[in-house]
């Protein structure tokens, strides 16, 4: 009894200890992705003002919310394709 207590112990452990790896490791890219999406609406705004582009599309103005609020995931590849549409400079991700 004592020895498949030990075994769960240590297999309950393995699983806390790859959660905790996995979680830590997937907090960078987050917060990089995050900061490069906040660039490209830097980007967007600031060409859009200069080239009097119209208003702000349904697809854009999802992706701004969305990278707002911390999904910079799906919002990062409609905002690179609009600025490259609108001929804004892509800014470079770092």
């Amino acid at each position: 009894m004592s020895k498949s207590l030990s075994l769960c112990a240590a297999a309950i452990t393995s699983l806390v200890a790859g959660m905790c790896i996995a979680t830590s490791s997937n907090a960078q890219p987050t917060t990089s992705d995050t900061a490069y999406c906040r660039s490209l609406i830097n980007a967007y705004a600031k060409g859009g003002k200069r080239q009097g582009q119209p208003p702000v599309g349904n697809a854009t103005a999802v992706a701004i919310g969305q990278c707002q609020e911390g999904n910079p995931g799906s919002a990062i590849p409609v905002l690179e394709q609009r600025l490259r549409d609108r001929n804004i400079a892509v800014p470079a991700r770092s």
